[in-house]
């Protein structure tokens, strides 16, 4: 699939190390809270909240907490009101980036953002910059441990499965973001364990970064966004060679 994104993989890799700062389940909680509070406490009715709480799971999250998350998100108990708004800029050579942020201070969340792509040599956009070079997808990842290529297309192709990308040791199943609950399904249904199922931006174009310096460059970028606290997901349409990215280590 032309754009499956690089980021997701390289993020992938590091998320053990996100949850072991704590920022994994910071940013897990106010996707549950604000997906309760648009679309109702009840997960069976909710889509969205439905898949938070895997993912929320998926990272061995209390349900203590989920359930606390939930409750703030609708109400039942006292919490920070937070709001959903999307960043654009661009970073080294031009990389269009998405930033995906939830936040109860808006001035606060733009001047961090401002200064964080002023900082690694990128810049914040304009509202509609980049958002056109993307497009909601469904994302799976599977590890290769639990299935070869051929039985996961035979499980999901059906269900409405895209494509299916190599990603070292992951297989990337991409759908339309209707049909991901139904691939998901399937996934189960044939029992292939599944590592994470969300709905991410993925971009329609890349932009091949195979110099050393630049690639470094944009990375350090996408990883301070990321460690933001304010930023749940970060997105961009760099394609980065794995021999630079080797080289980089």
């Amino acid at each position: 699939m032309a754009g499956h994104s690089k980021w997701s993989q390289i993020k992938h890799k590091k998320s053990a190390q996100d949850a072991k700062r704590g920022k994994l389940f910071t940013k897990l909680i106010r996707e549950i809270m604000v997906a309760a509070r648009m679309g109702g406490g009840d997960p069976a009715g909710n889509p969205r909240l439905r898949a938070a709480i895997d993912a929320a799971k998926n990272a061995n999250m209390p349900k203590d907490n989920i359930e606390r998350a939930i409750k703030k998100g609708t109400g039942e108990l006292e919490g920070v009101s937070y709001e959903e708004i999307i960043y654009e800029g661009y970073g080294p050579s031009g990389v269009a980036i998405l930033v995906q942020a939830m936040t109860d201070n808006r001035q606060r969340t733009v001047a961090d953002l401002r200064h964080i792509f002023s900082k690694h040599g990128g810049s914040l956009g304009e509202p509609g910059s980049v958002a056109w070079m993307f497009e909601k997808k469904g994302l799976i990842l599977v590890s290769k441990d639990m299935v070869d290529e051929d039985t996961l297309m035979e499980a999901t192709l059906e269900a409405g499965a895209e494509d299916i990308v190599d990603q070292d040791d992951t297989w990337a199943v991409y759908t339309d973001p209707q049909t991901l609950e139904g691939v998901k399904d399937a996934i189960k249904n044939a029992k292939i364990d599944y590592i994470e199922a969300k709905v991410e931006m993925a971009a329609q174009n890349t932009v091949e970064i195979a110099d050393k310096h630049t690639a470094e460059k944009v990375l350090r970028l996408m990883d301070a966004l990321d460690d933001n606290d304010d930023v749940q997901n970060v997105y961009a349409n760099f394609d980065i060679p794995d021999s630079v990215l080797q080289a980089i280590g």
